[in-house]
């Protein structure tokens, strides 16, 4: 059966104009919601949704629920560029964009209903929302609902994330690849991509058989910040006055990159030099104090692209498995990060604990 005849079949079923049929099935906005709630139920009946372009996105109407942070470039550069990639995403379809600030824990569930249940809101993005309750409402509320760099932990909501264990793997891997074994990472460990992240790091280690002890290879900071990471740092290499230093520093993001190698270099260490540092991260700060960083970058602009393709086939096909897209990083190699020779080390076998206490 052809596309014309089934859009006729369609009309016929449905009691509506082929003109509006057609309108239906191209992603017009110019039809009402109860005409294009018909023809989608029909052409799912017909099987006509298998045989659409995958271009086609099925809604006029899109809520992006994020943080209050996310929507100032300023305070989350992150977040923000994933808005504006599904903004882009969504550019060439008629498809009316809204958004709504939602904390991340102890959201306002009577604020996130009422955007939800507005008639305008045919499909919704939580961007970063941890909130299980909100997860719990958004599967109640039953329109199509797509997560981004969060999981719903009852898995009832599609999803897609960078691959953060995967990534933190990867940047460690590059660091002993490059002949290190004395690393110390720094990281901000206040949401679970973050543990994510430090459970990679550690899975490196482990690959190469050498023991992560917290309180010796790891800084913890409270948050991105290049000011606090400095501080950090320089409190700790105060501390290790006359001891040997790590051969590298494995850091959670660019801004706290930038904090770790001004607190390097007010010691009078070079950078990579006498000490290599790498980001995870990548995007915001390719060179700080003239030094090209390294990094695993993480994707950024993809998610809000990846987001809406994924979208368009929950619209296409509701009762399709849900599941979670994970993006991987890309190595970016820059000069912060230098190869050193067999030296003065830590062993590549620790013996302690290997054959019991």
């Amino acid at each position: 059966m052809d596309k014309r005849l089934k859009i006729t079949q369609i009309a016929e079923r449905t009691q509506l104009s082929i003109s509006t049929v057609s309108r239906v099935l191209a992603g017009k906005a110019n039809t009402s919601e109860r005409a294009r709630a018909k023809v989608l139920a029909c052409a799912r009946e017909l099987g006509v949704m298998d045989g659409l372009a995958a271009g086609r996105l099925l809604l006029n109407s899109l809520v992006v629920f994020a943080p209050q942070r996310a929507f100032d470039e300023r305070s989350d550069i992150f977040y923000y560029r994933v808005i504006q990639s599904v903004g882009k995403a969504l550019a060439s379809h008629e498809v009316r964009l809204r958004y709504c600030a939602l904390e991340e824990n102890d959201g306002d569930a009577q604020l996130f209903l009422a955007r939800m249940n507005e008639p305008d809101t045919q499909a919704a993005i939580l961007l970063g929302i941890d909130d299980p309750h909100i997860h719990d409402l958004a599967v109640d509320v039953g329109k199509t609902c797509m997560l981004i760099n969060c999981r719903d932990r009852h898995m009832r909501l599609p999803a897609v994330a960078p691959d953060h264990r995967s990534i933190g793997e990867r940047a460690a891997e590059y660091l002993f690849e490059m002949g290190h074994r004395e690393v110390m990472t720094v990281l901000c460990l206040r949401r679970y991509t973050m543990e994510l992240r430090l459970s990679g790091i550690r899975d490196a280690w482990r690959t190469h058989n050498l023991r992560f002890d917290d309180k010796r290879d790891l800084l913890e900071v409270q948050s991105f910040s290049a000011k606090e990471t400095e501080h950090l740092v320089s409190e700790w290499l105060d501390q290790r006055q006359g001891k040997d230093l790590p051969t590298a520093f494995l850091v959670g993001g660019d801004f706290m990159a930038a904090g770790t190698i001004t607190a390097l270099q007010k010691q009078g260490l070079r950078v990579p030099q006498d000490v290599s540092v790498m980001s995870i991260d990548g995007f915001n700060l390719a060179a700080i104090q003239d030094v090209p960083l390294t990094a695993v970058l993480v994707p950024r602009d993809e998610l809000g692209t990846e987001a809406v393709h994924m979208l368009q086939q929950r619209l296409m096909r509701p009762d399709a498995p849900v599941g979670t897209l994970l993006l991987n990083g890309t190595l970016a190699v820059r000069e912060s990060v230098r190869r050193i020779r067999q030296g003065k080390r830590r062993t590549a076998v620790e013996r302690e604990g290997l054959y019991g206490d």
